[in-house]
């Protein structure tokens, strides 16, 4: 999650190779920027910031359309570098493309979603909406041939529903990987405002019965592709590891 909230450097990625097992895998997600989310200005590269008119180094939040084209190749320029001892380890999984529940399925977003897949040529890219009508009755057959044809992995999400915010458990395989990341089912926190950290919004033990909800999905995946990953997002604590040995004792 660190190089959605800033650019990752090459030094960092040459350190996480060193420091970690050999047959450790990192899902990498993408600057904020590039999924459209606001961006502060401060966390750009300095050589970046610099380069920007006054007009927008004024501003407190960025959007990657404001960007001028030539800042903008730069940034994804310097995200693709800073992966590359990552990739040449074998370490690196997948880019994690996370979208905003203000990106909906129209046009602009498909041809938003293509150009990141032009920008990461080498990388294998999964996608993860955050807005229910891209897997509605309407879009869902729309969006999963979108991603098989762009050859993207699509990212299964347990989450609260009941929420306008809220993705229903919808699992596929439309790439080379099949993924799931569990973010809790924290009804309080899920769109609670004046949180103090991310931890807050995931803060949830997973019961066994809600974990073995998931088991013929991902024996699904098993069936469909080369690597599944199951991503622990309730990181409060020791959540994300006694969720992982949860879900690892139930899969045997």
């Amino acid at each position: 999650d660190s190089s959605y909230y800033a650019l990752p450097s090459e030094r960092n990625s040459a350190l996480w190779v060193q420091r970690t097992p050999h047959e450790f895998t990192f899902d990498v997600k993408a600057f904020r920027l590039f999924t459209t989310h606001p961006t502060q200005p401060r966390a750009l590269p300095r050589s970046v910031r610099e380069e920007l008119p006054p007009a927008l180094a004024g501003k407190r939040n960025l959007y990657y359309r404001e960007i001028p084209s030539a800042q903008r190749d730069r940034l994804w320029e310097m995200f693709e570098s800073a992966l590359l001892p990552l990739d040449s380890s074998g370490k690196l999984g997948v880019i994690v493309l996370q979208f905003p529940s203000w990106f909906m399925p129209r046009r602009e977003s498909f041809v938003h979603i293509e150009e990141c897949r032009e920008r990461f040529p080498q990388y294998r890219i999964a996608v993860e909406f955050r807005n229910q009508y891209w897997l509605n009755e309407d879009n869902l057959k729309t969006t999963f041939s979108f991603l098989r044809r762009n050859g993207l992995s699509f990212i299964a999400v347990d989450e609260p529903q009941g929420f306008k915010s809220s993705v229903p458990p919808v699992a596929d395989v439309t790439g080379e990987f099949g993924i799931v990341r569990f973010h809790g089912r924290n009804r309080d926190t899920w769109e609670a405002r004046g949180l103090t950290s991310a931890s807050e919004r995931f803060n949830y033990y997973y019961a066994r019965e809600e974990m073995e909800e998931w088991v013929p999905r991902i024996g699904m995946m098993r069936e469909n592709a080369s690597e599944v990953h199951l991503v622990m997002n309730t990181n409060n604590r020791d959540q994300g590891i006694v969720n992982a040995r949860l879900l690892a004792d139930i899969l045997g």
